[in-house]
């Protein structure tokens, strides 16, 4: 059984996450502030953290900072009202996962938080399976039937970001988010890296990258 941490000074929605990750076969851990929070973490082995930022005592940010010196795989969602560029780029700098505005939609919370796990798993792990292909996220290589080749890191983390989401479409601005950690910067980037991609793994018998026209990019298996 995963064990969530929620951490949020408003004690309605810490319940309401309890009860509806509870029903969801999660162990659910709840705190009302950072300080709440960071102990409960030296008590128990935390899988996933929901993390508010306005809270008092400790808020989320330096909520997420002290938990990035303890622990820098465990999978960070943060939930608040703050909705503003400036603290998306604040809270993923810091070393967050994902991000979600209130008022939260409780069946994509849940996506996402499975989501996040899973994702958790393959980067502790190191290694993607796709068919013949075995991506290894330690030396930045991909291996097929033919060869391994050693891949710049941003394209290693591109691919490895699509394939560990087959199917899933996602947005240039997207990607840049989750990938890179980064939203201002031009989104030319990820057609530049998608385009050496597609290059480099033409022949590949295992998978392709796809674009959705208006919308972005996918990775489909063959």
């Amino acid at each position: 059984m995963f064990k969530v941490l929620v951490v949020d000074d408003e004690q309605n929605a810490r319940n309401l996450m309890k009860t509806v990750l509870g029903r969801e076969g999660f162990e659910v851990f709840l705190a009302q502030n950072g300080k709440i929070g960071l102990d409960i973490m030296h008590q128990e082995k935390i899988d996933l953290l929901i993390v508010d930022i306005m809270m008092p005592v400790m808020n989320g940010f330096d909520f997420t900072k002290e938990v990035r010196k303890m622990n820098d795989s465990i999978p960070i969602l943060m939930i608040t009202a703050k909705q503003t560029i400036a603290d998306k780029k604040h809270g993923f700098l810091l070393g967050i996962d994902d991000y979600m505005v209130k008022p939260v939609d409780l069946e994509e919370m849940v996506l996402r938080i499975h989501a996040l796990l899973r994702r958790a798993k393959i980067s502790t792990e190191k290694r993607l399976v796709i068919k013949n292909t075995v991506l290894d996220y330690e030396t930045f290589t991909v291996t097929t039937k033919d060869e391994t080749i050693e891949l710049p890191k941003h394209e290693f983390l591109l691919i490895f970001y699509l394939l560990s989401y087959k199917g899933k479409i996602f947005t240039r601005r997207k990607l840049l988010e989750n990938v890179w950690n980064l939203s201002d910067s031009d989104e030319h980037t990820i057609d530049v890296h998608i385009n050496r991609l597609r290059n480099r793994f033409k022949d590949n018998e295992d998978f392709e990258i796809v674009t959705v026209r208006g919308l972005g990019y996918k990775v489909v298996e063959k």
